[in-house]
This record gives C-alpha cells, structure tokens and sequence, in this order.
C-alpha cells in the first residue's frame, strides 16, 4: 500500500511539472531592460544613416549659414575669394624671405657667422611655405554672404569673427581694383556702414567684382525702398 501511494504522489508531481509552462528564470527580469536598448540602437542606427546619407550638410557655408541665419532670411549670395587670394596676401611675406635669404648670400653672412649655405636655404623655403599655408587656412575660412536684410563676412583661422551689417545701413559701397588685380580679373569691395561706430569691411579678392557689385548694389536698394522685410 505504502509502494502505490508513493507511485500515485510521483505522478501527480510529474503531471504538474508537465502542465507548468518552462521559463527561464531570468526572463521575466531581463526582457523589460533589453527592450530599451534596443530601440535605442535602432534609433542611433537610423541616425547613422542620415547623416550618411547627406553629406553636404557637413560643408562649412551651410554650417555656418545654419549658425548666423535668421527666420525668414534667404541667401541671395554665397561667394568665397579667388583662389589668388592666397599668392596676394602671402606675396609681401614670401618677397621678404626671398630678400633676407639673398642677402645673406650677397654679403657673405654665411661664412662670417659661420651658417650652412643648405641649412639657410631650407630655413627660407620652409618660413615661405609656412606663411602660405597659413594663407590657405584663411582662404577656406573666409566667406562672404549677401542675403535679403544683411551683408556679411566670416573670416578667421582660430577665432571665427562675423562682420555683419544691415542692408538698409549701408551707407555706399565701391570696387577697389588695382592693375595687378585687373591683370588677374579679380577686386575688392568696401563696405562702408552709415553708423559711424561700425567698422568697415571688405569683401578680398572676389572674381568677378564689377558683376557682384551690381547684385550688391540692387539687392541693398531694393531693400532700402521696402522690398525686402
């Protein structure tokens, strides 16, 4: 009697364990916390991919144009120098090298303060090339915008400075061409304020000039006789 009750009560135990469902017994903890995570990497995934899929947006105007814009103002022009602008603005420097190491030569400095003729030579070319680096750098970073209320220019190798003005406060305007500018069709063009306490400033080196000066022209009068808000 005693053998039959204990068969009866193991099979009662194996029918209960084969009626339970099977669970593990971390699942209940860990399904609420990896749900999260992975939206979460889904969501980074998706946002991966935008940014690959518009690269343009990475271009230094349209960061810029992003940062300074304000609602509702709409880019007219987007114009960066010529790239003579880098042989103008580092031809003084480069001549003066050029003259300080020919000197050297022409007097005999070299063998009275006992210099190495190679030595001085690649110092010169290395000053030279370092200054017009340096002009690269300030040709990629400079840009000149004209839009339906300001002008403005953004220049600066480490510290980005914005010079921006109204259109409405533009006293006058004028191109500045010298003949060796003339010689590589490119110019200038200052911008004078009419509020005195502002500074001026001058789009450098633009090709074309005498082109974009007349779309300044027109876009700064248009906006002083109410066309542009």
């Amino acid at each position: 009697m005693r053998r039959r009750r204990r068969k009866t009560r193991m099979e009662d135990r194996g029918s209960r364990l084969t009626r339970a469902p099977l669970r593990h017994p971390s699942s209940s903890i860990l399904q609420p916390r990896l749900r999260p995570a992975i939206v979460s990497a889904s969501e980074g995934a998706g946002a991966a991919t935008a940014d690959v899929a518009t690269p343009s947006a990475t271009s230094l105007a349209t960061l810029l144009s992003r940062h300074i814009l304000r609602d509702g103002e709409v880019v007219i022009l987007l114009l960066k120098p010529s790239p003579f602008f880098i042989a103008i603005t580092s031809l003084r420097f480069v001549a003066l090298v050029a003259l300080l190491v020919t000197a050297v030569f022409l007097f005999d400095l070299n063998d009275r303060f006992h210099l190495n003729t190679v030595a001085v030579i690649e110092a010169g070319i290395f000053i030279a090339a370092g200054r017009l680096m340096f002009a690269v750098l300030q040709w990629m970073a400079r840009l000149y915008v004209l839009t339906d209320m300001r002008v403005l220019r953004i220049s600066g190798v480490f510290n980005v400075q914005i010079f921006d003005c109204p259109l409405r406060k533009v006293a006058r305007t004028r191109v500045l061409q010298s003949t060796r500018d003339r010689l590589l069709g490119v110019g200038s063009i200052e911008i004078i304020p009419t509020d005195e306490d502002q500074p001026e400033f001058v789009w450098q080196t633009i090709a074309k000039p005498r082109t974009v000066h007349e779309q300044l022209v027109a876009t700064i009068n248009k906006a002083k006789q109410g066309g542009c808000l």
